[in-house]
């Protein structure tokens, strides 16, 4: 992971809070994070887009939904500083997780592993 790439994705609001609220819960898909930002679809799409061509995110198929998560290969300092930044500032996504919280009819996730 090249820090320049990772920081940068971090310096913009909605990839910071989309990364924080991934971390936060493993694994979302894209009307989670609608609900949970309160952004357009295709907003969050194209900033999803970017975070997973940086390798900072994996996503899988199931069924229609398409869900995203921590790219499991990220290197141990970058998914530290995540880590470390979602503990000190909970706060900051606190209104997007009451969102989430709120949000009726969440897909539901089967299993990664058998």
């Amino acid at each position: 992971m090249n820090p320049i790439q990772f920081y940068k994705c971090l310096a913009d609001d909605t990839r910071l809070r989309t990364l924080l609220l991934i971390t936060y819960e493993e694994e979302l898909c894209v009307c989670e994070l609608t609900t949970a930002l309160e952004l357009s679809q295709p907003k969050i799409s194209r900033h999803l887009a970017l975070l997973r061509s940086s390798d900072l995110l994996q996503d899988r198929r199931q069924g229609q939904w398409v869900f995203y998560r921590i790219n499991p290969d990220l290197s141990a300092w970058a998914r530290s500083i995540l880590l470390d930044t979602l503990k000190a500032n909970q706060h900051f996504i606190a209104e997007n997780l009451s969102n989430l919280i709120q949000m009726g009819d969440r897909p539901q996730r089967t299993s990664l592993c058998c």
